[in-house]
């Protein structure tokens, strides 16, 4: 089981964000971007590189094909962001208040989730890449279709989690808890789950296999 390589971001000095609203393409460098109102802004295609983003709203944001590079977000919240494919590079983000967040085709390498809570985080055929969710609670995440390559979940709730179709490569499991798998047990090889887990999914990996459990 290979570790994830968790993102190391240094940011340089910033500059305070003129709290301007979002533009499509924008260029965003070296800004410091804290209690701004994004919602229902359209930035697709947007480009954040060295930036912090501290308790900013997100509701109804459109960002698909933005780039998230080398970048902090702290206490951002907001339901139905649009962020599918994306790209997010070297990105931290800590206590997070997200329903409905769209990342669909995103492509994450690089990516620490810690604290907060994600609820419905749609991740189909997304690539994930050195990815660690830390101390959140996910609730009914998506990842179906998706390819997960180093991915970990510490200390993490994972509830009603989808993997339908989902390639999985050195995902760590052990940290989840508890592991609830809606659909796509099919789909977990390549993971490394505990022995306590085993047990709590062996019904449900009985009955995924049609093997029936008598007295």
């Amino acid at each position: 089981m290979k570790a994830a390589r968790r993102p190391e971001v240094r940011l340089p000095p910033l500059e305070p964000h003129d709290g301007g609203p979002l533009e499509p393409d924008g260029d965003y460098d070296g800004l410091d971007i804290r209690a701004a109102d994004f919602s229902g802004q359209d930035g697709v295609g947007a480009r954040f590189m060295d930036c912090a983003l501290t308790d900013c709203v997100l509701d109804g944001t459109s960002l698909p094909r933005a780039r998230l590079l080398d970048t902090v977000l702290g206490g951002v919240r907001g339901v139905g962001t649009d962020l599918a494919e994306a790209g997010l590079r070297d990105v931290e983000l800590t206590d997070a208040r997200l329903g409905g967040t769209q990342l669909h085709g995103a492509v994450l390498e690089r990516v620490h989730v810690r604290g907060g809570k994600i609820d419905y985080l749609n991740l189909r055929r997304a690539r994930l890449k050195d990815v660690v969710f830390e101390s959140c609670v996910l609730v009914e995440p998506d990842f179906g279709g998706a390819r997960l390559e180093r991915v970990e979940f510490v200390d993490c709730a994972l509830k009603g989690a989808d993997f339908s179709a989902a390639e999985l490569a050195d995902v760590d499991l052990r940290g989840a808890m508890p592991l609830e798998i809606a659909r796509g047990l099919d789909r977990l090889s390549g993971a490394a789950i505990s022995t306590a887990q085993l047990l709590d999914l062996a019904p449900a990996l009985a009955a995924e296999v049609g093997l029936r459990v008598l007295p």
